[in-house]
């Protein structure tokens, strides 16, 4: 298997390297917030060795009402621009339109595509395009109604238009019936039999669609107890990186606060995950 580098920073994630963490908030609240997670995490990594990219998301363009709170929009960029630049960090966020790619790509180290946009052709083209200009990595989710072989459709796509690209493929369960999502944890080495790393998205995994009893439905609900069950399940099946998304008060959580992790738990669920890479590995 492959390993993916990228070269400005040179972080890495794949065979025979260490257990990489892509981490961080779920959205932009504000600068402050996205300061502290991202110091606290970086710091965590580098006690444990562990290569570290911090996340989070300027728009959460999906939402399941109007009135979810999205974040800053394209705004919340010059905050990731000054976390990268302070900490020395490299960053990972998500774009939903195909215009968003250049400016996003200005500033994120990987562009990730989001799993319900995964197979919008004009995206992925002007997301290859960018990363390819900028040297960026791709992370592609696969999609909640995609089988883990069909994966290759996504790599295959971006190499088209972009062949030296670094691809990273992430698994965040497939719809089960209505409000419901299940990880198979023999997608993690059926994906990395396509010759791209893997990662966990531990969080997402976890969320029950339309689910959230606080609003009658017109939000995503949770289950913040599974994440770190998935997390390490995924890590003892082969994957290559974890991502997850954290809080300092998981409740006040602006966006899909029943799935997000307390910061404070951060160093033990890491440490954990790190030593079962090592044990699988």
């Amino acid at each position: 298997m492959s390993i993916v580098t990228h070269k400005a920073s040179g972080w890495s994630i794949g065979s025979g390297q260490p257990l990489a963490v892509l981490a961080g908030l779920n959205v932009l609240e504000d600068e402050g917030l996205a300061f502290e997670v991202a110091t606290e995490l970086k710091r965590i990594c580098s006690g444990l060795g562990l290569p570290f990219v911090f996340k989070a998301s300027f728009d959460k363009a999906n939402r399941s009402s109007i009135k979810s709170y999205r974040g800053p929009g394209m705004d919340g960029l010059k905050i990731l621009a000054k976390v990268k630049s302070k900490l020395g960090v490299p960053i990972v966020t998500d774009l939903h339109e195909p215009a968003q790619a250049e400016p996003v790509a200005e500033v994120a180290d990987i562009l990730q595509l989001p799993a319900f946009l995964v197979r919008q052709t004009d995206l992925v083209i002007a997301v290859a395009e960018s990363a390819a200009r900028h040297g960026a990595l791709i992370q592609a989710k696969k999609a909640q109604f995609m089988a883990p072989w069909d994966a290759k459709n996504i790599i295959s796509k971006i190499a088209e238009v972009a062949p030296d690209v670094g691809v990273i493929l992430c698994e965040r369960g497939v719809s089960f019936g209505y409000n419901n999502l299940i990880v198979d944890m023999l997608a993690i080495p059926e994906m990395k039999k396509l010759g791209v790393p893997v990662t966990i998205d531990a969080t997402h995994a976890v969320q029950l669609p339309g689910a959230d009893p606080r609003t009658g439905g017109a939000s995503t609900g949770g289950r913040r107890d599974g994440v770190a069950i998935i997390a390490k399940s995924a890590v003892a099946a082969g994957a290559d990186g974890v991502f997850l998304e954290f809080h300092t008060d998981p409740d006040k959580a602006l966006c899909d606060a029943p799935s997000c992790l307390a910061l404070s738990g951060a160093d033990a669920l890491l440490a954990t995950l790190k030593a079962l890479h090592e044990a699988v590995n």
